[in-house]
C-alpha cells in the first residue's frame, strides 16, 4: 500500500500515523534487523543509540540475518508471524521484497525528513531511490584487500582487479563471496568483455559460460565468504593472502586494528544499502517503525554514521557535514569508495538486473560451487 494519509507531528523527528496519534501509542519495542560487525556498531551509534535515549523505556532488539531477509520475510509473511520492525537489505533485495509484497511501499517525501539545505527527499536521494519501498542509507563497495607482507610475492602489489585471477605472480589463497554478484561481473571484465557489455553478456549462455570458466581458474585457490566478517579475518589470519568483502570491513581492519593489509579498489562494486519496513505491521509498530526511519535518514543522522564506517552517505546534504572519525581522528572523505582518488574505475550494479535474474544465477552459481 503506498502511505499517504500520515499526519506529522513536529516534536523532535516524530512521524506517526492518524491512528497511533489517536491513541498516543507506539510500540515499546523495535526489531532492527541488519549485517552485524563493524556497520551495525555504526548505526547503533548514530541512529538506534541517540533514537533510544529521545526515547526513555523503548527497547531496541537488533537482529544480523540481513543476509537472509527475502527467505526470512518470505517464511514469516507465509506462517502470517513477521516479527521484523525496520530491515537493512542491499538495492536488489529490495526490489525483489517491494515486487513479491512483502515490503510496504513509501512516499518518500511524505515519510522522510527534507534536507537540511531545504531539498525535499526525493531531491536529496535522487536516482538513489531505485525502489518505492526503498530508503537509502549508504553508498558501498565490494573491493579487496591484500596482505603486504607476502614474500613470494617478491615485493609486487596487486594494483588491478584481474591480479585476482593471476595465480602465477600472486599465487596464494584468495576468499570471495559465495554469491554470483561481483563475482560475474569481475570475471567477464579480467577476461575481456567491455564494462557497458558485462550485463548483455551475462544473459547467454556463452557469456555465462565464459564468466564460470574464468572463475574456474581460481577455484580451486579460494575460500568462499558468506559473513562479511569472514575476509578480514581470514586475512589477519594469514589464511588467505587476497580477498574481497565490504570496503568498511576492511577499513576497520586496516586503520582500527593496523593489520599489514592493502586497499585494492580497482574496479569496487558499488552498491547501495537502505531501509524497508515489512509489509503488514500493527499499526503500533509500524508507527514506531516510521518515526525511527524519519529519524535515522536525516542529513544529520546520515552524516553521523560516516564518524564509525567509511561508508559514503546517501544524501546528498549529508555530504559537506562528513568529517572526522569520532574515535581515530582521521579523515574520513580519502577512506570513501566515491573519494576521486578511490574511483578511477568503478562498477555500478545494475539493480534491475539483479532483481530480475537473482534467483536464477544464485541456482547456476551453488550448482557450479558443487561441482
Amino acid at each position: 500500500m503506498k502511505i499517504k494519509s500520515l499526519m506529522l507531528l513536529t516534536t523532535g523527528a516524530a512521524l506517526v500515523t492518524t491512528g497511533a496519534m489517536a491513541d498516543g501509542h507506539m510500540a515499546g519495542s523495535m526489531t532492527l534487523v541488519s549485517w552485524g560487525g563493524a556497520y551495525q556498531i555504526s548505526q547503533q551509534r548514530a541512529y538506534s543509540d541517540p533514537y533510544a535515549e529521545m526515547n526513555e523505556g523503548l527497547e531496541v532488539i537488533w537482529d544480523e540475518s540481513s543476509a537472509e531477509a527475502v527467505a526470512r520475510l518470505r517464511a514469516m509473511n507465509e506462517a502470517g508471524n513477521v516479527t521484523w520492525d525496520v530491515v537493512d537489505v542491499v538495492a536488489a533485495d529490495a526490489m525483489r521484497l517491494c515486487d513479491e509484497g512483502l515490503a510496504m511501499e513509501i512516499d518518500h517525501d511524505e515519510v522522510l525528513a527534507p534536507g537540511d539545505d531545504g531539498s525535499t527527499p526525493t531531491e536529496d536521494f535522487g536516482d538513489l531511490i531505485v525502489s518505492d519501498c526503498f530508503v537509502p542509507q549508504i553508498v558501498y563497495s565490494t573491493a579487496f584487500g591484500y596482505r603486504n607482507d607476502v614474500e613470494e610475492w617478491n615485493g609486487a602489489e596487486p594494483s588491478s582487479v584481474c591480479d585476482v585471477f593471476d595465480l602465477e605472480t600472486f599465487p596464494g589463497q584468495r576468499s570471495l563471496e559465495r554469491r554470483p554478484i561481483a563475482n560475474l561481473e569481475w570475471a567477464l571484465i579480467c577476461d575481456g568483455v567491455a564494462i557497458e557489455d558485462v550485463y548483455d553478456t551475462l544473459e547467454t549462455d556463452e557469456g555465462l559460460d565464459r564468466a564460470f570458466a574464468m572463475l574456474d581458474t581460481i577455484k580451486d585457490q579460494t575460500v568462499w565468504w558468506s559473513a562479511g566478517a569472514d575476509t578480514p579475518q581470514l586475512l589477519a589470519d594469514g589464511e588467505v593472502v587476497l580477498g574481497s568483502t565490504y570496503n568498511g570491513r576492511l577499513f576497520s581492519l586496516i586503520e582500527e586494528q593496523g593489520q599489514p593489509v592493502n586497499m585494492l579498489w580497482d574496479w569496487q562494486m558499488f552498491d547501495l544499502d537502505g531501509w524497508i519496513i515489512p509489509a503488514g505491521l500493527p499499526e503500533d509498530r509500524l508507527a514506531r517503525a516510521l518515526d525511527f526511519l524519519r529519524f535515522a535518514t536525516d542529513t544529520q543522522r546520515l552524516a553521523d554514521q560516516a564518524q564509525y564506517i567509511s561508508y559514503g552517505p546517501a544524501r546528498a546534504s549529508s555530504a559537506p557535514l562528513v568529517g572526522t572519525h569520532a574515535d581515530l581522528g582521521i579523515e574520513m572523505a580519502p577512506h570513501m569508495p566515491t573519494d576521486p582518488a578511490n574511483s578511477e574505475n568503478t562498477f555500478l550494479f545494475n539493480y534491475e538486473w539483479w532483481a530480475d535474474y537473482r534467483d536464477d544465477m544464485d541456482a547456476r552459481f551453488q550448482a557450479w560451487l558443487a561441482q
